[in-house]
């Protein structure tokens, strides 16, 4: 019986004067006694000794007789379903696993390039499995954990530009929502009741300037009332407060404060009561109608990134729901600690759904190249620097193929070079077939030897 194992096997044979059974077979050896390893029945010497493999002595057994190394090329052949690499020239069991031989039809003997045939029964036990390759668009997913954050591009703080005591405050506590426009707090100071008389004053003489006096006069009453009301400007006075202190005619003791946009007062510096300087901190609002969410992203991942990809991120609260924005800044510069780069994305919040300091799991799925060869990730075989696919010829043929590939992506590799639309490759069990036709070619050659 002709057993095949790896070479390995066969070198470490010859150095301790030991031989595989059917790899050299010689006339005169059919005739001797010859022994052999019990746990290892392909372990074949012509004199006593023990295994290369278990160091086990090997046992006596009486050689069969009348078949030459070309007899038995030429007659069937017999294989391990499920270790194809056993070979045997008669029915039998498995050395290895104790299954039952099958009878294996055709040529075996690996062609120049490497292929292989192997028996459709072994191809369908090992569990082969083919696609055909083909074009599609090249997409990646970047995965980051993000941090909900304010635009700060919408945020106001809200300052007196004149000293003077709060005489009531409207808005008394943090998380209040504001429009725009709306009082904040009522303001008593001695400057501003003065710079409204200032005004009113200025408004009487340049309405009698206008009916009574000449051209000059009139202007210049006209410019004194210009600078009145714009040093109330100044003072962050609205229009419609001048407008109304106009038609009123009467000076008000306290002025408001009016909140210069919509959103919500994230802080809040200013009692019922107290007195503020020019310059004083009172709030700051901000508006949640769009927000930011900051990410980590490795450094391998960076080639990836650009301004304007799409972006969606999903909250742990809510499950199942899915929020889109988009990429709005790559940072230039990286993180030495962590080797990671921030990425900023901007998201439309009008629900209020997605809140500042909250954790989101961040997706960006960017598209590289509209159409390219992919192929599964576990079928490329890595030997060294090469990259090997397994070819599908058919009808139990195999051919080992190597190819250059380029990207990883979420569905494989992008392949360069080595294969073509519609070639069908192995994506199950390649590496038995890979072993195969590498251990058929080295046989053969030291068979040719």
């Amino acid at each position: 019986m002709k057993y095949v194992i790896p070479i390995a096997t066969l070198i470490a044979g010859f150095a301790g004067g030991v031989w595989i059974a059917g790899d050299t077979h010689t006339e005169q050896a059919q005739a001797e006694k010859t022994y052999i390893c019990p746990m290892h029945p392909t372990v074949v010497s012509d004199k006593p000794g023990t295994c290369p493999i278990c160091n086990m002595d090997l046992v006596a057994k009486e050689m069969d007789s009348g078949h030459s190394h070309e007899a038995r090329q030429d007659s069937e052949t017999y294989i391990c379903p499920m270790h194809p690499t056993v070979v045997s020239d008669k029915p039998g069991t498995c050395p290895i696993c104790g299954m039952d031989l099958v009878k294996k039809e055709g040529d075996t003997s690996p062609s120049q390039n490497g292929q292989v045939q192997i028996d459709p029964t072994v191809v369908q036990n090992i569990g082969v499995k083919t696609i055909v390759v083909k074009q599609q668009p090249l997409k990646h997913t970047v995965r980051a954990l993000g941090r909900v954050d304010y635009d700060e591009t919408r945020i106001m703080d809200v300052n007196s530009k004149i000293a003077g005591w709060v005489e009531q405050l409207y808005v008394d506590y943090t998380g209040q929502w504001v429009k725009k426009g709306q009082p904040l707090l009522a303001l008593y100071s001695p400057e501003l009741v003065a710079a409204q008389e200032e005004y009113l004053t200025a408004l009487d003489y340049a309405a009698r300037m206008r009916e009574s006096a000449g051209r000059d006069v009139a202007r210049n009453a006209a410019d004194l009332l210009s600078a009145a009301r714009q040093r109330l400007l100044y003072w962050d006075i609205s229009a419609d407060q001048i407008a109304a202190l106009e038609k009123t005619r009467q000076v008000g003791r306290t002025m408001p404060i009016l909140a210069p946009r919509a959103g919500i007062v994230t802080h809040k510096d200013v009692l019922e009561g107290a007195y503020i300087g020019a310059g004083q901190h009172l709030y700051r609002i901000a508006d949640l109608s769009v927000v930011w969410i900051y990410a980590d992203v490795y450094e391998y991942e960076m080639s990836w990134l650009s301004k304007g990809q799409r972006a969606e991120v999903t909250l742990m609260y809510l499950p199942g729901e899915r929020f889109d924005g988009k990429v709005d800044y790559v940072f230039p510069f990286m993180n030495q600690k962590t080797r990671t780069v921030q990425v900023r994305m901007a998201f439309d919040n009008t629900d209020g759904a997605l809140k500042p300091d909250m954790y989101a799991d961040v997706v960006i799925r960017p598209e590289v190249a509209g159409k390219a060869i992919v192929v599964p990730a576990q079928a490329v075989i890595h030997s060294g620097t090469r990259r090997v696919v397994i070819i599908a010829h058919g009808k139990g043929k195999f051919e080992p193929h190597e190819i250059r590939t380029g990207v990883e992506t979420e569905d494989g590799y992008e392949v360069l070079t080595g294969l073509n639309p519609g070639d069908q490759i192995v994506t199950a069990a390649q590496f038995l077939i890979d072993s195969e036709s590498n251990l058929r070619a080295a046989l053969a050659g030291f068979e040719g030897g």
